[in-house]
This record gives C-alpha cells, structure tokens and sequence, in this order.
C-alpha cells in the first residue's frame, strides 16, 4: 500500500490505522480479516449496482470478485471525513491474470455504525482497464 500522496483531515490516528488496516485486508485479499471490519447488515455498491446486503453475502461476493484479477494495490490519495463517515480517493493498481497491469482511479465513501463497523460502502470506479482487452 502506497501513502505518499495522501492528505486525510479529521481522523483520530486510532481511526486512521483501522481503516489502513482495512485497505490491506484487501490488498491481501484476505475475505476473513476483511470480515472483522463489517457489519452484520453491511451494505455496499459499485457505481449504481448493489452489491449485496449483509455480511455474509458480501463476503461470498468479494471472495469470488477478488479472485477475478491476481493482486491490488490501493495507494491513498485523499482522505476527508470523521472517524464514523469517510471518503477515500485512490489510484488502484492491478494486475490481471494476464500479467498485465491496470490503474483505476476509485472512490470509496464508507460509513460505520456506533460499535465502529461498516454499514455501508459505495465504491465508484470505471473497471474497463481490470477487465476489458
């Protein structure tokens, strides 16, 4: 994970160090460390497309998702919000099962509930480059 770029206002460092966390259980890929961080009613979407509702079936969503290209790499941009509501701006970096490498620009607005899991997740991003020729 890359954070050289990256401004955040108004996150505590114990905030700040959780979702670093987060990001790196997707970086890794790894849906069981990613599970700790959700809700048990978490909702998230991709551009205007739900990706499923509660814990559970988002899980099964990104252990299949995950597998469809070989790595990420999230490098931080921008971070601006609070410790319970938060956007994030990055550079995503793939590389397909092609070896080919991929750049996505994202948005990610996440929000947590008052036991600070997260209850909803809207991801915005343009996925050609992962996925198209």
């Amino acid at each position: 994970m890359k954070t050289r770029n990256l401004k955040t206002n108004q996150l505590s460092a114990t905030a700040y160090e959780t979702y670093l966390a987060y990001l790196q259980a997707m970086d890794n890929k790894d849906v069981e460390t990613y599970g700790t961080f959700l809700a048990e009613d978490v909702e998230m979407s991709f551009n205007n497309d739900s990706f499923g509702k509660g814990k559970k079936t988002i899980l099964q969503g990104l252990a299949k998702y995950w597998q469809s290209f070989a790595s990420i790499e999230h490098d931080l941009l921008n971070i601006y919000g609070t410790d319970n509501n938060y956007v994030l701006e990055a550079l995503n970096h793939y590389k397909r099962h092609d070896g080919k490498d991929a750049t996505v620009r994202a948005v990610a607005f996440t929000d947590l509930n008052e036991d600070g899991k997260v209850k909803s997740v809207r991801l915005y991003m343009d996925m050609n480059p992962v996925f198209g020729n």
